[in-house]
């Protein structure tokens, strides 16, 4: 029987126990390969023909594979590829979409790890980005694509201001184009948001964050939608003869797209660029974030109703000139369409007062965390533009509003009323003049 509901799918989808020795939990397959038996099994395993075989954890592992399969089913996609970190799963994607040489547009409000990547290493690829600066200026991103455009790329919720993207219109406006939409989907994870219910064709997550939700395990995850048209002509990646798919002694050639079909893009992930380039989930790293994942409702609807708790109070501190938080936005009509159950935990702000009085905060702050990281179980703060956002240029840093002055927070699954009382006496303490 196949979980039809998220809650039931979080704990079951993509694993049998029967298959298992009848084990509750995914077991760890903490080894580096596996025997092939005989020499026929092992030829059927080497060839592909063998289902559920595995020979190499850097291809394939049974605990890896399980995580794979429950993300694929929560977010509604074909398949997944887990990866070892969340820039891992952007890298991938991007190179997998537009290898070769091509050009992906891009909204500048993002991770800055993301920014820094698509502004001075992926063009060294020969990927250029065309940048734009409102991710829903949409008038702008068509007359900014032209015929070697590969994809549209977005985050679903901007990092850190919480902006929300209109995910069906950018997906129409990609599909006129014959090219995908690619969504980095971490901060509302497929618990707040499905993308592809609104026509995204890959969603990226770093997994880090709220799909494992505890803070321990760096992971990404590159999920496959199984409905877009590999074989329009813009992808001869797709479609040009692949030597391992074939069988040289029989003269046998064929392609990821003639073998796969709608399939060919997350299959080349898994084959070309996580076999090759090896940017491997380990086995017990896929097991703790497993068990996470059996906790993702109940963590994520208390953080959101925090979060939103938190922001309303942030805009009436006197020391606060602003709130970044979208979930609070109550005329705003893409949260009621995308985010019925919140936009996620995640929340910024900027302090009316000067760099010191921001350090003032982070010094003085106890219950949260300062620690570049969200999505935890433990409520965090960071200063971006120190931190997370530095290799973001500050000409860009300023058209989003991202100053000195702006304080990210995630929040985590304490009581509210000590994350409130935290963040007041810390404020407090920024603003208190010194004696005479």
């Amino acid at each position: 029987m196949k979980p039809e509901h998220f809650d039931t799918a979080r704990l079951h989808a993509g694993y049998d126990p029967a298959a298992h020795l009848q084990s509750p939990l995914v077991p760890i397959y903490q080894t580096a390969a596996f025997g092939l038996g005989d020499t026929e099994t092992a030829a059927a395993i080497t060839a592909g023909t063998k289902a559920d075989a595995y020979t190499y954890s850097r291809v394939g592992n049974p605990t890896v594979r399980a995580f794979e399969k429950r993300l694929a089913a929560l977010d509604g996609g074909t398949d997944a590829v887990a990866v070892g970190s969340g820039m891992a799963a952007i890298s991938y994607a991007l190179l997998n979409v537009a290898e070769g040489g091509g050009r992906i547009l891009a909204p500048t409000n993002i991770y800055g790890a993301s920014l820094d990547e698509f502004r001075t290493l992926l063009p060294k690829f020969g990927i250029q980005f065309d940048f734009f600066d409102d991710i829903n200026d949409l008038t702008t991103i068509k007359s900014l694509l032209r015929p070697e455009t590969k994809a549209i790329y977005i985050e679903s919720v901007a990092n850190p201001s919480t902006e929300v993207a209109d995910i069906a219109a950018l997906a129409q406006i990609a599909h006129a184009a014959g090219i995908p939409l690619i969504v980095d989907n971490t901060f509302p994870t497929p618990y707040l948001c499905r993308p592809f219910e609104f026509g995204a064709d890959i969603d990226v997550y770093s997994s880090t964050k709220g799909i494992n939700g505890h803070g321990n395990v760096v992971s990404g995850v590159v999920i496959d939608h199984g409905q877009f048209d590999w074989n329009n002509g813009k992808f001869p990646q797709m479609t040009e003869p692949e030597f391992i798919l074939g069988d040289e002694a029989q003269h046998k050639t064929t392609s990821f797209y003639s073998e796969f079909g709608s399939n060919a893009f997350i299959n080349r992930i898994r084959m070309k660029y996580l076999r090759l380039f090896g940017a491997v989930m380990s086995p017990f790293d896929a097991y703790l974030a497993l068990l996470g994942l059996e906790t993702i409702s109940e963590r994520l609807s208390k953080e959101v109703q925090s979060a939103t708790a938190i922001a309303q109070y942030l805009t009436t501190n006197p020391h606060v000139k602003h709130v970044y938080y979208s979930g609070i936005e109550k005329d705003n009509q893409l949260v009621k369409k995308y985010f019925p159950h919140g936009i996620g935990a995640i929340l910024s702000f900027e302090l009316a007062g000067d760099e010191e009085q921001v350090a003032k905060v982070l010094d003085n702050v106890h219950v949260f965390t300062y620690l570049p990281n969200v999505g935890d179980v433990r409520s965090l703060i960071v200063n971006p533009v120190k931190v997370t956002h530095r290799e973001m240029p500050q000409a860009i840093r300023l058209k989003h509003q991202l100053n000195q002055q702006v304080l990210r927070l995630s929040i985590g699954l304490e009581d509210v009323q000590d994350l409130i009382a935290d963040l007041d006496q810390a404020i407090r303490q920024a603003f208190v003049l010194p004696q005479e």
